[in-house]
Parts: C-alpha cells; structure tokens; sequence
C-alpha cells in the first residue's frame, strides 16, 4: 500500500510540476490573507489544543489514520497525534464541538480544505518528505514550541534546506510538495495548527484536477470511516 500511495504521490506531483510554480514559502497576505485571523486568535485556539493534549491517549496518531505513512509517523517509536476537524472539505461535527473557537474561525473562511491539530512527542523526527497535492498550500500556526536552554524554539520545521524556529503565536505559509521535515528536541510536546487552503490562481485545468483529487479523497475518508 505505502508503494502504491508513493508511486500515485510521484505521478501527481509531475502533473502539477509541469502547470504550476512558486516558491516553497508563500507570500501570506497575497495567497492567505486570512491566517492573520487565526493567528490572532492563537491563545484561544492553544487553549483548545492544551485540553485535547492532557488526553493524548484518545487523539489518534497520523499512522493510525494513514497506514500507508507509517515510514515518517512510525519511524522511531515516538508520536505524532493529530486531531483531524477537517479533511478536503469533509468536517467532523463531534471534533469541531470540542473546539468552539477554531470552529467558528474555520466556518467563517471557506478557502480552508483541511483543518488538524498536530501534537508532535518529545524529541520526535519526522524524516524528510514531499507531499503529492500541489493544489492546495500550507498553513503552519505554532500554538505551543518548547524551548532551547537560550529560549530560542526547540522544534524546527525544514523547507527546501531552510530551517524555520518559530515561536508562539507565529505562522508560515509554505508549499508542502517542497522537501521537508521536523524536529521536536526537547523534553515537551509541540503543538501546532495546520491548515491546508486552496491555492489561489490555479490554471483551469488544474482546478479541475485539484477539485477531482478533493472528491476522490473524500471518498476515501468515508470509505475508511475517519469520520
């Protein structure tokens, strides 16, 4: 299955190559003016994200709802929970109710294709990787970075060869077909936002594409009953 998924990500990603270029960081207020919102309400949103981390046990790890990406969540016997509120297009009522704030921002900005509340364990790496889907970007809003002995951020998130340490409350917007990998080295737990939005200004045949993709994934969640 990791194969397949592997090969169809491949086959993917050249389509886009061929239609679509940019950087791997992207301009916020040109393509997601929006994640200002969410950044200033980040205290809020961390607030939700503390509750759901003091029961980590019952937030799934991301292996455990992708088998087929178990080589960079199960790669070394520590986990990455994610609470998933929103999968292309696909909303989840009873994970949304659990978080009123992130909710009510995420109702209010339909651009927002996925939505996940990633929760990365003491000291875990998640090796260097490329995402398939060109057709959407991004959105990485730190709510809770554990510190270095200098107060400098513990995690670092690697973009094309660029290291990026952000620190509470700040966001990046990145395109995530780009190589990338995670760090978290320190003794506590790092939360984040993630956001997966539409890119902005596709060509037609690829919004076609991308809608298509959407669809098919969707139909997958509900085939796998994620919901």
């Amino acid at each position: 299955m990791a194969y397949l998924y592997d090969r169809a990500g491949d086959l993917v990603r050249t389509l886009y190559d061929r239609r679509i270029h940019g950087p791997a960081v992207v301009d916020m207020a040109a393509h997601f003016p929006e994640g200002a919102r969410f950044a200033g309400a980040w205290r809020e949103i961390g607030a939700e994200a503390r509750r759901l981390a003091g029961h980590l046990e019952d937030v799934p790890r991301f292996h455990d709802l992708m088998p087929e990406q178990a080589g960079i969540s199960a790669n070394d016997g520590r986990d990455w929970h994610v609470f998933l509120l929103k999968a292309y297009g696909t909303a989840f009522p009873a994970r949304l109710a659990a978080c009123p704030t992130l909710a009510g921002l995420l109702a209010a900005t339909p651009a927002v294709v996925s939505a996940t509340l990633s929760f990365m364990a003491p000291h875990k790496h998640i090796p260097a990787h490329r995402g398939p889907f060109r057709g959407v970007l991004r959105y990485y809003l730190v709510l809770s970075m554990p510190k270095r002995a200098d107060g400098s951020p513990a995690a670092v998130l690697r973009i094309d060869g660029v290291d990026h340490r952000l620190d509470d409350g700040e966001h990046l917007l990145w395109d995530d077909t780009y190589e990338h990998e995670v760090w978290n080295d320190s003794d506590a737990v790092r939360s984040v936002l993630l956001l997966d939005v539409w890119r902005p200004g596709m060509p037609v045949d690829m919004e076609v594409l991308s809608r298509l993709i959407a669809a098919g994934v969707r139909m997958g969640i509900r085939w796998r009953g994620l919901g």
